[in-house]
C-alpha cells in the first residue's frame, strides 16, 4: 500500500512539473497543479469536462482508457487541434504537455466547444465512451462467460454462454494497475498478455484487494465463477510454475460451492458430507460418476451396442476381459445401462478408502485420500482460529503462506509464523470448497484445495446462448436453453421469445416516435 501511495505521489509531482504554466495561463494558480485530487478537479474545469470524470479516473482499467483522452483534451484547450498534436499527445504518454508548458506561447481557449467538429471525431468520441461504458458494466456489474468443460454437465453444458453477476457477492475492484479493457488475460488475435505487472515494469505495484458491498453471501451448493487459485498457465497449452498472474487475471473457472466457510467436509464413495450429513443438491443438479461395464459376450471383432453407443468404437477396454469404462453417467442413465440386454454387470469405478491418489490435495504422503474418499477437512471462516500442528499444517500451509501472505516455516518440530513460534492461526478471509457435479471427471478443490473469497468473481445467473458444437445448421443452437436462469427449481424456462417480443415492441415504438417528430 505504501508503495502504491509513493507511486501516486511521484506521478502527481510529474504532473505538476509539466503543467503548472498551463494552469496559470488558464487563469488558475500554478501551485494548484501540485495538490493531489484537487488538481484533477481544476484540470477538468480547464478542459471543460464534467467534474464526475474523476470517478472514472480512480477506477483501474477504466482510467487507462480515459487518461489518453485527457492528454489530447489538454493540448486542444490551448489551440493545438491538429492530428499531429493528437498523435504526439498519445505517443509521448502525455509528455507533449511538457513541450507546451515550457517551449510554446500558450493561448487558452475559454469555454471551448467540446463537441466533435467532424464525423471522424464524432465516431472516435462515441467509440471511446462506448468502450468505457462497456468496461464499467463488464467490471462491476455483469461479465459474459462461456463453459469450456463438462464438470457441471446437466446443470451447465459445454457451449453455454453465461452472464456472471459481479454485484451479488460484491464486485471486486481490479487488482491489475494497467490492463486492456474487455479482455481477460490474453488479447485475442495477437495472443499476447493483456496486462502489465510488476514482472514487466518493476515500479508497478499490484493494487490492494477491495470488494464493493454485495447483497448476498455465497450459499451452499450455488454455482460460482472464480479465478483458478493455482493457475500458472502461460496459455492453454503451456504452463510454467514460476509464471506470475495477478488474482483477477487467473483463469476463470465455474464450479459448485458444496462447502462454504465454517463447514467440515468429507467425501465418501464420491458423495459429499457436510458436518456429518449427506449434502442435498438442488433439483437441477445431476451427479454423475464413471462406471465399469462388462458386456454379455466377447466383442472382439464384433459390433455391440450398449445404451445406443457402439462401445467397440467409442470406449476402450480396461483389461483383457474387455471391461469398458462409461464416464459421466447420471442415476437415470445408470438405470438404462443396468436394463440393457447386452450388459452382464456394471459397477461404480471408484478407489477404495485408504488408497492414496498422489494427485489429490494436499499432495502429502501422510494423507491417504483420493477423489472418492476424502477428508474430513475444515473449511476456514474469516476470524476463526484453529490449532495448527505438524499433522494438519499441509492442509492450511498454502492459505497461510500464499493467500494470506505470511512467512511460515518449521524448526525443531515447532511452527513459526512471521518469526513467532505458535500453535494456532486466525484466518483473514472466508474460504470455499468447489466441486463439479461430474465427480469422476472434474478438476476441482479435491485437486488444488481451498478457494479464497478474494478469488471469487461472481454468480452465474443467466444463459443467453447455448451452442452444441457437434450439431449442424440450426441444430447447433440449443434453443430450449437460450435465455434461461442458472439457479432455481424445476426445469429451466426459456425467456427467448419474451426477449424477441420486447425487441420488436421497442423498435415499433421507436419508429412511430421518430415519425411523429418529423
Amino acid at each position: 500500500m505504501n508503495e502504491i501511495l509513493m507511486i501516486l505521489l511521484i506521478l502527481n509531482l510529474v504532473h505538476g512539473i509539466g503543467t503548472w504554466k498551463l494552469y496559470m495561463v488558464s487563469g488558475n494558480k500554478p501551485w494548484q497543479s501540485f495538490i493531489p485530487v484537487y488538481n484533477v478537479f481544476v484540470l477538468l474545469k480547464i478542459i471543460n469536462r464534467p467534474w464526475w470524470w474523476i470517478f472514472i479516473l480512480i477506477l483501474p482499467v477504466l482510467n487507462t482508457i480515459l487518461i489518453p483522452v485527457i492528454w489530447v483534451e489538454i493540448s486542444r484547450s490551448f489551440k493545438r487541434n491538429s492530428y499531429s498534436d493528437t498523435v504526439l499527445s498519445v505517443c509521448t504518454l502525455g509528455f507533449y504537455n511538457y513541450f507546451l508548458n515550457y517551449f510554446t506561447n500558450l493561448e487558452y481557449v475559454k469555454n471551448r466547444d467540446v463537441n466533435p467538429r467532424s464525423s471522424n471525431g464524432e465516431w472516435t468520441s462515441s467509440i471511446i465512451f462506448a468502450v468505457i461504458a462497456a468496461t464499467f458494466v463488464h467490471t462491476y456489474f455483469m461479465q459474459p462467460y462461456t463453459i469450456p468443460t463438462s464438470s457441471l454437465e446437466k446443470s451447465l453444458l459445454v457451449g453455454d454462454f453465461l452472464f456472471v453477476s459481479k454485484f451479488h457477492y460484491g464486485a471486486r475492484v481490479p487488482m491489475t494497475t494497467i490492463a486492456a479493457p474487455m479482455v481477460h488475460d490474453t488479447i485475442p488475435v495477437i495472443k499476447t498478455r493483456s496486462y502489465l505487472n510488476k514482472d514487466q515494469l518493476p515500479f508497478l505495484a499490484e493494487l490492494p484487494y477491495l470488494r464493493l458491498p454485495g447483497f448476498q453471501k455465497i450459499s451452499r451448493n450455488e454455482i460460482v465463477c472464480f479465478n483458478w487459485p493455482v493457475d500458472t498457465m502461460v496459455n492453454m497449452f503451456y504452463t510454467d510454475k514460476n509464471y506470475y498472474k495477478p488474482i483477477d487475471k487467473k483463469t476463470n473457472y465455474v464450479k459448485r460451492a458444496v462447502g462454504i466457510a465454517g463447514d467440515t467436509l468429507e467425501v465418501k464413495n464420491g458423495y459429499v458430507y457436510i458436518n456429518g450429513e449427506k449434502n442435498q443438491l438442488p433439483e437441477r443438479a445431476k451427479l454423475q460418476f464413471s462406471y465399469l461395464v462388462q458386456p454379455r459376450k466377447n466383442i472382439f471383432n464384433q459390433k455391440v451396442m450398449i445404451n445406443n453407443y457402439d462401445i467397440t468404437d467409442r470406449f476402450g477396454p480396461i483389461n483383457g476381459n474387455y471391461t469398458y469404462k462409461f464416464m459421466g453417467i447420471s442415476d437415470s442413465s445408470l438405470e438404462k445401462l443396468k436394463n440393457d440386454p447386452n450388459v452382464q454387470w456394471i459397477k461404480k469405478d471408484t478407489l477404495a478408502k485408504g488408497v492414496k491418489d498422489p494427485s489429490v490435495f494436499p499432495h502429502k504422503s501422510s494423507f491417504n485420500w483420493n477423489n472418492d474418499f476424502f477428508g474430513p477437512i475444515y473449511i476456514p471462516k474469516k476470524n476463526s482460529v484453529i490449532e495448527i500442528t505438524k499433522e494438519n499444517l499441509p492442509i492450511f500451509e498454502r492459505i497461510i503462506k500464499v493467500y494470506e501472505n505470511n512467512e511460515l516455516y518449521t524448526k525443531d518440530n515447532n511452527i513459526y509464523i512471521n518469526g513467532v513460534k505458535t500453535n494456532q492461526y486466525k484466518f483473514k478471509q472466508d474460504y470455499y470448497w468447489l466441486m463439479g457435479d461430474n465427480r469422476s471427471n472434474s478438476q476441482d478443490s479435491r485437486s488444488w484445495g481451498f478457494v479464497p473469497f478474494d478469488h471469487v468473481v461472481g454468480k452465474p445467473v443467466f444463459k443467453w446462448l447455448s451452442i452444441d458444437y457437434n450439431g449442424k445448421g440450426f441444430n447447433k443452437i440449443r434453443w430450449d436453453r437460450m435465455f434461461t436462469t442458472v439457479h432455481g427449481e424445476g426445469k429451466p424456462t426459456s425467456y427467448f421469445f419474451h426477449f424477441l417480443i420486447i425487441i420488436i415492441l421497442w423498435n415499433v415504438i421507436s419508429y412511430y416516435r421518430k415519425k411523429k417528430l418529423q
